[in-house]
């Protein structure tokens, strides 16, 4: 059974980025990465949600004296839609869109890559997917915590990879969310080799196919899950 709305996300103890080899433990709902969840923010009528300056008011709040205010009972969600700033709106529980927010762990697969960043689809926040698809970046400086000048993309992920990542950030007009794997349980959990083989990892950097024993570079997480397919 998916948690309820009122634990969504998550957060995993930090680490120095370099570790022994990931073990093979999944990702579950009993998964240590999904025990310290905090709530999605519920409001109530009037209640006041933040300034203009920071948001362009939505579906279900009101503008005045510069402050948006909560117009119904219900959840307080931010999206951006392409603006400078992000849309508030306020929805009832049953018309509630998870979305990520800033320190939530999610799962997304790798578009593509470039020298200075990578592309992802974000499809669950925890153990949980979302109904929309959500955009995401991972910039070669969020990659990992150490040595970050001699990151290399390329070397980290590779398009159809499945990533857990956390939001550091909402990010821009261009990309949706900005995401870290800077952390040990953070970065590559499913990868396919030319060969179309799951890989194995087999250090905190590489993994290998099982079938041609070739080694690919990636920035592995040390958690690797059992279920999750590409």
């Amino acid at each position: 059974m998916a948690p309820s709305l009122r634990t969504l996300y998550v957060r995993p103890n930090s680490q120095s980025d370099k570790s022994s080899i990931p073990s093979q433990q999944p990702i579950g709902k009993h998964s240590s990465l999904l025990e310290n969840m905090s709530p999605m923010k519920l409001c109530v009528p009037g209640e006041r949600l933040c300034g203009v300056e920071d948001c362009i008011p939505g579906t279900g709040t009101y503008l005045r004296h510069g402050h948006i205010f909560a117009s119904l009972a219900g959840y307080v969600l931010r999206k951006n839609e392409g603006e400078e700033l992000p849309v508030i709106s306020v929805v009832k529980e049953t018309e509630a869109q998870l979305l990520p927010d800033v320190g939530a762990i999610v799962t997304c697969k790798v578009t593509s890559i470039n020298p200075r960043f990578a592309k992802v689809h974000i499809l669950y926040v925890g153990s949980t997917p979302l109904k929309d698809r959500f955009r995401g970046t991972i910039r070669r400086e969020d990659v990992r915590a150490t040595e970050k000048d001699k990151v290399e993309t390329y070397k980290s992920f590779r398009p159809g990879d499945i990533v857990l990542a956390k939001v550091i950030s909402l990010g821009d007009v261009q990309s949706n969310y900005l995401l870290t794997t800077a952390e040990n349980e953070l970065g590559v959990v499913v990868a396919h080799s030319e060969a179309g083989v799951q890989m194995v990892p087999i250090s905190w950097c590489e993994m290998q196919c099982p079938r041609t024993h070739a080694k690919e570079f990636r920035k592995v997480a040390r958690v690797q899950p059992e279920y999750l397919q590409a």
